[in-house]
């Protein structure tokens, strides 16, 4: 049975690949289906769709990464199956935009402050046509600045929750994302939540709409795999995993490429039989 990734990005967001580009590689390594889950955008799911219809037996998800918080910690919500032309879920949307460009601003004042001059041009320059650009954008400005050489350097040195240039905004709650993924007719699932450190949020989600668990991501360790495996099951949630592709930097993938994380084809359809 041939596998699906089910999470990459794309130029919509921070991915380096076109949406078009991410299809092909995902039939060239022999994957049956990917999900496009472009950072509060639905902007890459139309050309995805178009592309993977020229592959016979090949399936793209239209979905998306919600950007939340929760005391303070960035949480992301994945929604697959969404209805990515429904007028009030792209509003939205718009709202989450807003507060993504108000969080970049405050980064660069961060950065600017810190003697690291980057401009809110350098960055709109990165901006894929109505796509959204946020910190893996920032994180490459600094990396063709010699300031770094890595993105994780970038997320490490400056970037990452608690460092010198990070920023935080108010934002909808992961709850609120559930609602509004489900309201789109999509199916939400909580994205790595191994990098959070709030494990306790995960009953809470499940009690309020959540539908699975990427249990599998190129930044858990085998351990933590093993451990939300357990989880989901302990908690009736659908076990799911991407790779979180984001193409490449200097030649270095960004958190796993295609295929690296994947389930079998067969979870799509018990995804989507939760989807309203």
């Amino acid at each position: 049975m041939k596998q699906s990734d089910l999470h990459t990005h794309t130029t919509a967001s921070d991915g380096t690949f076109t949406p078009a580009s991410n299809i092909r590689r995902a039939v060239e390594k022999g994957l049956g289906a990917i999900a496009i889950t472009d950072h509060d955008t639905v902007n890459g799911i139309h050309e995805a769709m178009i592309e993977a219809k020229k592959h016979e037996g090949f399936s793209c998800i239209p979905g998306i990464e919600i950007s939340t918080l929760y005391e303070g910690q960035d949480i992301h919500m994945l929604g697959y199956f969404i209805d990515y032309e429904d007028v009030e879920f792209l509003e939205a949307l718009s709202k989450l935009t807003s507060v993504r460009d108000k969080r970049n601003r405050m980064i660069l004042e961060n950065l600017n402050n810190l003697g690291i001059p980057v401009k809110e041009s350098e960055l709109e320059a990165k901006r894929h046509g109505k796509g959204n650009v946020g910190r893996g954008h920032i994180a490459e400005i600094l990396m063709e600045k010699g300031i770094v050489k890595s993105l994780p350097e970038a997320f490490e040195k400056y970037l990452g929750k608690g460092k010198p240039a990070y920023a935080s905004t108010d934002r909808i709650s992961p709850i609120e994302a559930v609602q509004m993924i489900k309201k789109a007719k999509g199916v939400p699932v909580l994205a790595h939540p191994g990098i959070y450190g709030a494990d306790e949020l995960i009953p809470i989600l499940s009690e309020n709409g959540l539908v699975g668990l990427e249990y599998n991501h190129p930044d858990h360790t085998r351990k933590q795999v093993a451990f939300y495996e357990d989880l989901a099951d302990k908690h009736s949630l659908i076990k799911t995993a991407g790779s979180d592709f984001h193409g490449f930097r200097n030649g270095e993938v960004f958190h796993g490429d295609l295929g690296s994380c994947s389930v079998p084809i067969s979870t799509l359809d018990v995804l989507r039989s939760f989807r309203k």
